[in-house]
């Protein structure tokens, strides 16, 4: 099976468009962009460093790590018979009197070594990292004026992300910023809800009845919960009597993925504007990442990307350096923002550059998951990334993280085998762009959020993945061929073969052009459970 480049790359002038606009007598001038999807299209091109980084972490550490059950855990805990509603009763108490609020006081950071976490990723193939900002629980992880809510108050008592830059930057990295906060106005309406059956049937959460004066004596003196659950926006109504009647209401209102700012809470957006502006300001990311399809809040988002744009213009001499990331972009606005995959890959090579994520376990520490060790493989990992790449993509890999601020050891130990491959092999990965083909194999190339199977890769040795970088083609095997013989069918017919070595080793290897591909003998000493790559150079084959 072959997976070849779409036809039209070449008619789009390459990949990935013009950062450029022409000015006066046909100059190539920067010109400022305006908040609306004409000029971010016309405009955008996404930087070399984003398309030459390919492989990036992520922190995606918030309070929600504190209690260790899983994603989505300051929504769910609200909705009766769920998992972290089950997780919650039994270790904090009944939603309607300790809500997830109280979990910031013990999101402590007591353990938290930046350093050496970012030492550790850095060593084992990082080019950029990514902070998250907030989540959907919308509690900001930086010193935030505009949101009192924010971990320089409570919890860590730091600036989480202000940390994570500094250290990030003086390591070399690119640095990003993740922000969930725009669904917050709906994904925490549960909060206001109530359990529709048992003892405690009809009393609704603590969302519905704390104020700013119920703060006083306590922790939060000062602060209005409502200013951090949102306002009961879409609150469930009276009545229900069974938890199906209150799910089936939870997943028509609140739990719709909706990108149009809510008509009911204005507020909510002016002050989403202002917080995310200043997330730009203060720390001045080089990514910045919307968990939204498309944008987020309509014109707010479209604000915010050009905002994101003009100020890396400033900051590089009109130089735009910035890239914006949001999910299931419409085809007429891929050219505006970088496309994501969270979960999955696009199926083809893409005509613009797009990024997807994943994760070694859930997105929020789970205990569970380390337990049964169901983390994904360091194989399942560097296959994603081939084929990813291989596709005009680059990938970042989150590494959950507990409420104290470490990594546990299967983690660690996963990292740094991921490591170990990088560093020999990662020179294949680095600064390389999509060949004529993305990959021949038996196995069907994925396509899709959530989308990638399994903890271990589906993969086998006879799929492999091509990229270019200058005037040689890089061959990946996903996985190592056990006769020790790399076969890549598409070269047996494409240019001419003169020479092929392992990344950053000058000898050459043995290799052969059969009628059926190009055939390389791999030394047995290398052999590892992830697969090889190639550096195959001769006339003819870019």
């Amino acid at each position: 099976m072959q997976f070849g480049r779409r036809s039209f790359l070449s008619a789009m002038g390459g990949i990935g468009g013009s950062a450029l606009l022409p000015g006066r007598a046909g100059a190539a001038t920067p010109q400022a962009f305006r908040p609306d999807w004409s000029s971010l299209v016309a405009g955008y091109r996404a930087p070399d460093w984003f398309r030459d980084a390919k492989f990036g972490f992520w922190a995606h550490w918030s309070a929600q790590c504190v209690p260790e059950a899983g994603d989505w855990y300051a929504r769910e805990m609200y909705l009766q018979g769920t998992r972290a509603y089950r997780h919650h009763l039994a270790h904090y108490g009944h939603p309607a009197d300790i809500g997830f609020m109280q979990m910031y006081p013990r999101w402590t950071a007591a353990n938290w070594e930046p350093a050496r976490l970012l030492d550790l990723y850095q060593r084992s193939g990082a080019r950029y990292f990514m902070a998250l900002a907030n989540h959907h629980d919308n509690f900001d992880s930086y010193a935030s004026s505009h949101h009192p809510w924010n971990a320089t108050r409570f919890g860590p008592k730091r600036d989480i992300v202000g940390t994570w830059a500094k250290l990030a930057r003086e390591r070399g990295l690119r640095f990003g910023v993740s922000n969930h906060s725009g669904h917050a106005w709906h994904w925490y309406q549960p909060a206001y809800g109530y359990d529709p059956e048992g003892p405690r049937a009809g009393q609704r959460y603590d969302a519905a009845r704390l104020t700013r004066a119920d703060g006083r004596g306590q922790w939060w003196d000062g602060l209005d919960p409502q200013q951090l659950y949102t306002g009961p926006t879409m609150k469930m109504p009276d009545g229900f009597r069974s938890i199906a009647e209150a799910d089936a209401w939870h997943e028509k209102n609140d739990r719709v993925w909706d990108e149009k700012p809510p008509a009911a809470n204005p507020a909510f957006v002016r002050q989403w504007r202002l917080r995310c502006r200043e997330l730009v300001d203060l720390y001045q990311p080089d990514l910045l990442y919307f968990d939204n399809f498309t944008l987020p809040l309509g014109q707010a988002g479209l604000d915010m990307a050009a905002y994101m744009y003009n100020s890396s213009m400033r900051r590089n001499g009109g130089r735009n350096e910035a890239v914006v990331t949001a999910k299931n972009t419409p085809p007429e606005r891929l050219a505006g923002i970088v496309d994501d995959v969270e979960r999955g890959a696009h199926q083809s090579i893409q005509p613009y550059p797009f990024q997807t994520e994943t994760c070694i376990g859930n997105w929020h520490y789970d205990r569970d998951l380390y337990a049964r060790d169901g983390y994904k493989t360091p194989r399942k990992i560097i296959h994603t990334l081939c084929d990813v790449i291989a596709k005009n993509g680059n990938m970042m890999v989150s590494v959950p993280m507990r409420g104290d601020g470490t990594i546990d050891e299967k983690e660690e130990a996963i990292v740094e085998r991921i490591g170990a491959w990088m560093r020999r092999y990662g020179d294949a990965i680095y600064a390389t762009r999509p060949w004529r083909l993305l990959g021949e194999g038996p196995t069907a190339s994925k396509g899709g959020q959530f989308n990638e199977g399994g903890q271990d890769s589906h993969y086998t040795p006879r799929d492999v993945r091509y990229v270019r970088k200058g005037a040689a083609v890089h061959g990946f095997t996903l996985g190592w061929p056990e006769d020790d013989v790399a076969r890549f069918p598409a070269l047996a017919r494409t240019g001419s073969v003169q020479r092929v070595t392992i990344p950053g080793d000058p000898a050459p290897l043995p290799f052969r052009r059969t009628a059926e591909a190009l055939e390389v003998d791999l030394p047995p000493a290398l052999r590892n459970d992830i697969g090889v790559a190639l550096v195959v150079e001769g006339p003819g084959l870019v």
